[in-house]
């Protein structure tokens, strides 16, 4: 599961914990366990990815080197949520975060067909 979740967030540029983390909770497992695990999962990938599009820079054709400005302004963002969400989870009910996250991925689903058709 992992392995197909890393290709498909190094096909998308996501890192693999967005897509791990619901079909973790889909699976059964209480979201206080999956999300750090989510979030280290996506801080690795996203490293690993950045490190490989800039190679493929360096050898390749075509604009494929990151932005790393707006990938230290993602990065930053990234990491003051976390922090502040891990402060919130414990206050959560465990129903809340199910619900949320199942909203936010298939609001993120949504987004995507949408771009898709258009």
């Amino acid at each position: 599961l992992a392995l197909a979740v890393g290709v498909v967030g190094g096909v998308y540029g996501i890192g693999g914990g967005s897509l791990l983390g619901p079909l973790l909770v889909g699976r059964g497992m209480p979201v206080t366990r999956v999300a750090p695990a989510a979030l280290a999962s996506t801080f690795v990938t996203s490293v690993a990815g950045a490190g490989a599009f800039a190679l493929l820079s360096l050898a390749g054709t075509g604009d494929v080197a990151p932005d790393w400005y707006l990938g230290l302004a993602c990065g930053l963002g990234g990491l003051i949520g976390g922090y502040l969400g891990a402060r919130l989870q414990p206050r959560l009910p465990e129903t809340w975060l199910r619900l949320l996250l199942g909203s936010l991925a298939t609001a993120v689903g949504l987004l995507y067909a949408v771009q898709a058709l258009g």
